[in-house]
């Protein structure tokens, strides 16, 4: 008789704070879907996260819901996948405040991200905005996760949670798994279409460098019409990350999208320059995000079967979550309910 061996568990989350663009499909969703048969995945609209910067209720609210039908129309399986809104599982909030206890000062003041947008919300630099990184921290621990998908931006968070993790660990022994960040090779980083030093952001205030999973045909190709390529006089289909970061962007997504290697590109595109390129990489994309854009769309008008679907996600991801959350509680001298 075969022994069933225990899928290894991975968990991510995305914040509804902006639209899903086509950075966080190539980035992050392309790969979970790819990880479903492989993992036990959990995968949460962190709408917790979102408030720290002001929100409008309607269009929070509208985004996570849509957040939530872009996953499945991306190809996250609910039957093979946990989806779950962050803010319907409570045990987030109760670990977190317990892990900002186990975090320092010193730590959470250093990372990049709160300097970042302390520095963007200068007129709101709130306290969930400090401790964000220890709520990140309790998102990942709760489910014991052996491995947690991240972009190169949220490395920092990753290294900080196994920080906290260890240091949990001294003092009360084995509670936590330490997880490994699981980084993809291919589409990590999509950058802005218009400052491609900077990453593709879902919530950008300017919308020109970015490509949303819902817009239209029309709107992509005139995106990557107007993509920043390089200043040389080259015209040169080539991929140099650090002298010709445009082009380079534009072969990342192309490749990721088509499957072609750069050399594969460049012999495609050699001689051709980047009025015939810059078109080919949007069209593309534009047949790739067809399908996804339509799914959604139809999913959006389908709201019982999306409650039905975060429903269950909430109950299956409470499930694990409470046991870690007992085991902590426990450990740290509660009294038990």
């Amino acid at each position: 008789m075969e022994e069933t061996v225990a899928k290894k568990r991975m968990l991510s989350g995305i914040k509804p704070s902006g639209d899903l663009t086509l950075g966080s499909y190539l980035g992050a969703i392309k790969n979970w879907k790819e990880r479903a048969d492989e993992f036990d995945c959990f995968y949460f609209m962190a709408d917790l996260h979102a408030i720290t910067v002001r929100q409008d209720p309607a269009s929070l609210r509208r985004r996570t819901l849509e957040q939530l039908a872009q996953y499945i129309a991306c190809g996250l399986d609910p039957e093979k996948n946990t989806l779950f809104i962050q803010s319907h599982v409570h045990q987030h909030a109760e670990l977190g405040w317990v892990l900002n206890c186990y975090s320092m000062f010193g730590e959470l003041s250093r990372m990049t991200q709160f300097k970042d947008k302390s520095a963007k919300n200068a007129d709101n630099i709130n306290g969930g905005l400090f401790t964000y990184p220890s709520l990140m921290a309790a998102d990942i621990l709760l489910y014991q996760p052996d491995y947690v998908p991240v972009g190169e931006d949220q490395k920092q968070h990753v290294e900080l949670c196994h920080t906290i993790a260890r240091r949990f660990n001294g003092v009360y022994g084995d509670v936590f798994k330490i997880p490994e960040p699981y980084v993809p090779k291919v589409g990590a980083r999509i950058m802005s279409l218009t400052n491609p030093t900077a990453k593709m952001s879902k919530s950008e205030d300017e919308d020109t460098g970015r490509v949303l999973l819902m817009d239209a045909p029309e709107v992509i190709m005139k995106q990557f019409k107007r993509a920043i390529t390089d200043s040389d006089t080259e015209n040169c289909v080539r991929y140099d990350k650090e002298n010709k970061p445009g082009v380079a962007n534009l072969m990342t997504i192309y490749s990721a999208v088509t499957g072609k290697t750069y050399d594969e590109i460049e012999a495609e595109f050699a001689g051709s320059g980047y009025g015939k390129f810059k078109p080919a990489v949007g069209e593309a994309v534009v047949e790739m995000l067809r399908p996804i854009r339509e799914e959604a769309t139809r999913l959006m008008k389908d709201k019982g079967y999306l409650e039905g679907i975060f429903r269950d996600g909430a109950q299956k991801a409470s499930y694990v979550a409470e046991k870690t959350l007992r085991k902590v509680y426990k450990k740290v001298g509660f009294v038990a309910k």
